[in-house]
């Protein structure tokens, strides 16, 4: 392996399945919860059934989430994660089936939304079970000297499915319908499965199988917060998350206040995952690890000022570029956030750890996405969208002064250190 290579992780032949299975998989995630958005603000224009599916999806991903890191990081990965996405598929087929016409017209307004509040339910169950499983099992793909750069290809592909998912499913919207879409999010998850039978069963590393559970998730919770660069990392990226988001807005801003339509808003859902893998792609040649704690605070104090940016806004052009900045800076924080957890996180403890990842930051989107939906209530959209953006620069300003140590996080001689194999 060259070293700066830029496609070091590429070079494995498993991993260019694990990206090609992972596109598919964020790729249908993506544009299934998109769809649902659509639908659910279509049937009830009440900006508060948006923030009840976010609280549909993180409700059982909290809840389970460290049941989950122990039980991926006491189970075989390639397994495990066939049965994720085994159930995901099962999801997608039921928002398929309850949106049928001849199904929908026999069933009221609550009872429909019912339904698809439990499947987003069952959804949030199976993904607290993936990120740790993908997390893991990436590292088991590739040696330890590719983490960085497999991390940042892992990243780049999460950003592509995450760009390209909502896109479509703007278009698919318009041009097909809801059904019909829901038909393409279920035929992409089946994709995902049979990519993933070209990667090999994976050996089990955690030295303590048939560990009781308490003690494991203690175990996993203590590490974290014993790690100050972990946590901080990863506190600063939920708040920003928590009060920066406002995706879930994104149907009122399409439909009511920059009326553009489904097409238009699904270029406003895909704007900021553009910038992002700009960004990412370009972290693949340009390193991110030098000063990594100035470049992150920097990162998401510019997002919140682009959050602000896009709520005062009533001209698309300037929305989606909003966006689209936002996107670029955020790409930064992953970049960042995900080398910190490769290099920091003892492989026996990937899925824990992963799992507590997915607390702070994974689940603060649906938590975001209640959040604003009752912000949105309360206030309305533009205001809920304004404070967000406010308390995101609060949130990094106050913690650019209480934490001077994590301002001088540098990861280039963490780096240097694992390529050199030390």
């Amino acid at each position: 392996m060259k070293k700066n290579d830029p496609y070091a992780a590429l070079r494995f032949k498993e991993f260019n399945f694990f990206l090609l299975m992972r596109f598919a998989m964020v790729f249908a995630w993506s544009m299934q919860f998109v769809i649902i958005e659509w639908e659910v603000y279509s049937l009830t224009k009440d900006p508060l059934s948006l923030g009840i599916i976010g609280l549909m999806e993180i409700i059982p991903a909290v809840s389970m989430a460290l049941f989950a890191g122990h039980i991926v990081d006491q189970s075989e990965k390639k397994s495990l994660l066939i049965k994720c996405i085994l159930g995901f598929s099962v999801v997608s087929l039921g928002l398929f089936l309850i949106t049928v016409p001849s199904i929908t017209t026999h069933l009221s307004l609550n009872t429909t939304l019912y339904i698809i509040y439990a499947l987003v339910f069952l959804g949030g169950l199976v993904r607290s079970f993936i990120g740790p499983t993908v997390f893991s099992l990436l590292s088991l793909i590739v040696p330890k000297k590719v983490y960085p750069n497999a991390s940042t290809w892992s990243s780049s592909v999460w950003q592509m499915g995450a760009m390209f998912g909502p896109a479509l499913a703007g278009f698919s919207i318009s041009f097909m319908g809801v059904h019909w879409s829901m038909c393409l999010v279920f035929g992409f998850s089946l994709m995902a499965l049979i990519l993933l039978t070209q990667i090999a069963a994976k050996p089990i590393l955690n030295p303590k199988i048939g560990e009781p559970i308490f003690q494991s998730l203690k175990e996993g919770v203590k590490f974290v917060f014993k790690n100050k660069t972990i946590l901080g990392a990863l506190s600063l990226d939920m708040f920003a998350v928590l009060f920066g988001g406002a995706m879930a807005l994104l149907p009122i801003f399409a439909q009511d206040i920059l009326k553009v339509g489904s097409e238009g808003f699904g270029i406003l859902r895909a704007a900021p995952a553009v910038g992002s893998i700009i960004t990412m792609v370009l972290s693949a040649y340009i390193s991110l690890n030098k000063k990594a704690g100035v470049k992150l605070l920097t990162a998401i104090f510019l997002f919140g000022i682009c959050m602000i940016v896009f709520g005062l806004s009533e001209y698309f052009w300037l929305s989606v570029l909003a966006l689209f900045l936002s996107g670029i800076v955020d790409g930064v924080s992953v970049v960042i956030r995900n080398t910190i957890l490769q290099l920091h996180t003892p492989d026996h403890m990937r899925g824990r750890v992963s799992s507590v990842n997915s607390i702070f930051v994974g689940s603060s989107n649906e938590l975001g996405a209640f959040e604003s939906g009752v912000t949105a209530k309360l206030m309305g959209v533009v205001n809920a969208v304004v404070f967000g953006g406010i308390m995101t620069l609060v949130t990094v300003t106050t913690t650019a002064i209480a934490l001077p140590n994590f301002r001088k996080l540098d990861l280039e001689k963490d780096v240097e250190a694992l390529e050199n194999g030390e």
